[in-house]
């Protein structure tokens, strides 16, 4: 939640994926996390950034 209101106070669009109820969601996070089931991840282009502020 923290990620999405930083991200709608810079005005930076952002698609949102509740990965509890979108099982193909939940298969693209583990890919783009290695398995991880740490939230948020963040993939901005071919960078993928998991949890928010840096952990």
């Amino acid at each position: 939640m923290a990620a999405r209101e930083d991200y709608a106070k810079r005005n930076i669009k952002v698609e949102y994926v509740n990965v509890k109820q979108d099982t193909d969601g939940l298969r693209r996070m583990l890919e783009y996390s290695g398995g991880r089931r740490d939230v948020p991840v963040i993939v901005d282009e071919d960078t993928v950034t998991i949890g928010f502020g840096g952990t």
